[in-house]
């Protein structure tokens, strides 16, 4: 009961903000809008090919800036690099609502990430140590922006999660249902953007190597071909569709060589602490999950679970929930220019935000005190962002964030 009230609760107040436009006088970023046309080219056509939608000039019902294609011609039909999954993943929730039903379908993903969020901090420390770390985390200004933004990072934070629990759950009991679902959610990562699929390395890992654990070598085997079946005929439909493995081979950017990659490293710092962008200096509650990683460290190194059998358990999550916050770091580092771009802060860590926040929980059972202060900053942040964004003319939420 608690959980669904949590998720009742976040997606409640995500639908509020609904009405809060990406910036002054733009409802959506150009980003949000190539994405926004290609779910209104499957809803419409059945299609990737774009070409009908630029030269109807479709993309005024997202924007009044010109927006250009992001892709070339492939084959004679206009592909564009965001590729088909999460175009294809809206495309329901557009046919039936416009952009709007779209922006709900999105905020329903991203409570139903931080309720998975609960579940996973639930296996590491009590409630309401556990609701209320992941709750403060569901209210942050990250999350807050995040759930109504058009993006893959809110559908890739649900999958993430869910596939952690399924692993999870497969520690427990080694059941197929557990293991196939949690291979699907994994597979379906790349279709919203190949850099997902590093992110959710940690929970094919142990996906597998937990089935492996239950003697459930069938299952096991059965988990690993769907995961690779799924890689492969993605890599196969990408090369058909957009004339390479991933969907960037139409991308009329050629994008940035191994150098400029190299030159992305500062991010590694950035992401978290950069003054402007970081995403602590916009949800402070999650720096408790490096008192997590913490109180990690120090119970393997001090062998609790070898006097604590329980803690064991615990520690196996609370690893999985270090990986995938790591994994996650580690592409968004390397995936964007720097921690300020053309979003709210926090948006490219955020796939990795429910697990963070289910880790933050054993940081605040620990830091009581510590943690209730972080807690009403976050809060107070959220109240002030939320104001800012509302109040006189609207300054959406990239004005609010700056």
């Amino acid at each position: 009961m608690r959980l669904v009230a949590l998720g009742a609760l976040l997606f409640a107040v995500y639908a509020a903000t609904l009405s809060i436009p990406a910036t002054a006088g733009e409802d959506f970023t150009a980003d949000e809008a190539h994405l926004l046309l290609g779910a209104r080219s499957w809803a419409d056509d059945g299609d990737v090919d774009l070409a009908d939608q630029y030269a109807e000039r479709q993309w005024r019902e997202f924007t009044d800036r010109e927006l250009e294609p992001s892709g070339t011609l492939v084959l004679g039909r206009l592909r564009e690099p965001q590729g088909v999954g999460m175009p294809l993943a809206l495309s329901p929730a557009y046919a039936l609502g416009g952009a709007d039903a779209v922006e709900l379908f999105i905020a329903a993903l991203t409570a139903l990430a931080f309720v998975l969020a609960a579940l996973l901090a639930r296996r590491v420390v009590p409630e309401p140590w556990a609701s209320a770390a992941v709750l403060v985390a569901g209210l942050s200004p990250p999350a807050l922006a995040a759930a109504t933004t058009v993006a893959p990072e809110p559908v890739a934070a649900a999958l993430i999660a869910g596939a952690t629990v399924c692993a999870v759950r497969v520690r427990e009991r080694g059941r197929l249902r557990d293991a196939c679902a949690g291979a699907l959610m994994l597979g379906l990562l790349p279709w919203l953007d190949p850099a997902f699929a590093i992110a959710g390395l940690p929970a094919a890992f142990c996906l597998v190597r937990w089935t492996l654990r239950e003697g459930r070598r069938l299952v096991a085997l059965i988990t690993a071909e769907l995961l690779i079946g799924s890689l492969v005929f993605y890599a196969r439909l990408n090369e058909t569709l957009f004339g390479g493995p991933l969907p960037s081979a139409a991308a009329a950017d050629p994008g940035p060589d191994a150098a400029a990659v190299a030159e992305r490293a500062p991010n590694l710092l950035g992401l978290w602490l950069d003054p402007s962008a970081g995403l602590l200096r916009w949800a402070p509650i999650l720096a408790l999950g490096f008192v997590g990683a913490w109180l990690l460290w120090r119970s393997r190194r001090e062998h609790v679970a070898s006097a604590i059998p329980a803690r064991r358990e615990a520690e196996r999550v609370a690893e999985l929930l270090v990986a995938t916050v790591g994994a996650q770091w580690l592409v968004a580092a390397f995936t964007v220019d720097s921690a300020d771009g053309d979003w709210f802060p926090g948006l490219p860590m955020f796939a990795a935000v429910p697990a963070l926040a289910a880790l933050s929980a054993w940081g605040l059972r620990h830091a009581r005190v510590a943690g209730a202060v972080l807690a009403a900053l976050t809060l107070v942040l959220s109240v002030w962002v939320l104001g800012d964004a509302w109040s006189g003319p609207a300054e959406g939420w990239l004005g609010a964030a700056r």
